[in-house]
C-alpha cells in the first residue's frame, strides 16, 4: 500500500479533497477564483453564494482548515484569496472533467434514444388511485 512516511503525505492530499467535497464550497473557490486580485471580501461571497451567513462561515472555516483558503483582515472587512495560485487550475480542471463526463452522458442518452423500442407481452400493471381506493372502501 504505502510505507508510514509516506501516510502524512497522503492525509494532507486526502484533507484538500475533504476541503473541497461541497458543493457550496466549490463555488466560494470558483468565486476567489475569478475575483480580481482572487481576493474578495466576505460580503461579496454572502450575495454570490446566497448562503446565510453562518453556513458560510462553516465553509470558509473548512477551506481554512485544509489549507485551501486564507484570510485576512482589513479594518471592518475580512477578505478571502485562495491559498495557492494552482488551486484556480485545480478548478478548471474539474471543470474540463465534469464537462467531458456530460458529454460522455449525452452521447449515450442520443445512443440509447436510437435504440428499438421493446413491445410489451404481458398484461399492463395495474395502476391503482386514490379514486380506486375509494371506489372499493365504499363497496
Amino acid at each position: 500500500m504505502f510505507s508510514a512516511a509516506q501516510a502524512p503525505l497522503y492525509e494532507i492530499k486526502a484533507n484538500l479533497f475533504k476541503g473541497l467535497a461541497h458543493p457550496a464550497r466549490i463555488r466560494v473557490l470558483e468565486l476567489l477564483a475569478a475575483a480580481p486580485g482572487t481576493t474578495a471580501p466576505v460580503s461579496y461571497l454572502l450575495a454570490e453564494t446566497g448562503l446565510e451567513a453562518s453556513h458560510l462561515s462553516q465553509h470558509l472555516a473548512t477551506l481554512r482548515r485544509h489549507k485551501v483558503v486564507t484570510s485576512s483582515r482589513t479594518a471592518n472587512s475580512v477578505n478571502y484569496s485562495l491559498a495557492h495560485p494552482l488551486i484556480a487550475e485545480l478548478l478548471a480542471i474539474a471543470r474540463t472533467f465534469l464537462l467531458d463526463s456530460l458529454a460522455e452522458s449525452r452521447e449515450q442518452l442520443q445512443l440509447a434514444e436510437q435504440l428499438p423500442g421493446v413491445v410489451a407481452t404481458g398484461p399492463a400493471p395495474a395502476k391503482s388511485s386514490s379514486h380506486d381506493a375509494q371506489t372499493e372502501s365504499a363497496s
